[in-house]
């Protein structure tokens, strides 16, 4: 790939969709909960949507040939193009940043969401990371 490629059309609606469940999620919990609540009640939000996704799937591992399964789990992934990984922490760190871009290059998706649902306003939890 040579210079910059813009993410799909369908891939930016997958996003749009995910990211107004996830607004609607906190602006109904607000900050202080587990990551699980966050992730459960996302999943029912984007159901409701009828969006496409699966909680929790297993993510194996090609190296070198060999399929691994180290037991990697994805949180969310949506119709199998957008990975969305949820935190409920004081603050993003890198690693939260190098660990979804990880999973893009594992699944071959290039979009990913950060989502940290420990803030006041969610605007400041997002996190876009695009490969």
């Amino acid at each position: 790939m040579s210079g910059f490629e813009p993410i799909s059309e369908g891939d930016e609606a997958i996003a749009k969709q995910v990211l107004d469940a996830a607004f609607r999620v906190h602006s109904k919990l607000g900050p202080g909960l587990l990551e699980s609540v966050y992730e459960h009640c996302l999943c029912h939000e984007l159901k409701r949507q009828a969006v496409a996704f699966d909680r929790q799937p297993l993510l194996a591992i090609d190296y070198d040939g060999e399929i691994i399964d180290a037991g990697l789990r994805l949180d969310v992934f949506v119709a199998k193009r957008v990975v969305v990984e949820l935190k409920a922490v004081e603050q993003l760190a890198p690693i939260h940043e190098a660990q979804l871009f990880t999973y893009l290059k594992l699944t071959g998706c290039r979009l990913g969401l950060l989502l940290n649902f420990n803030v006041q306003h969610l605007k400041d939890g997002i996190k876009r990371v695009v490969r």
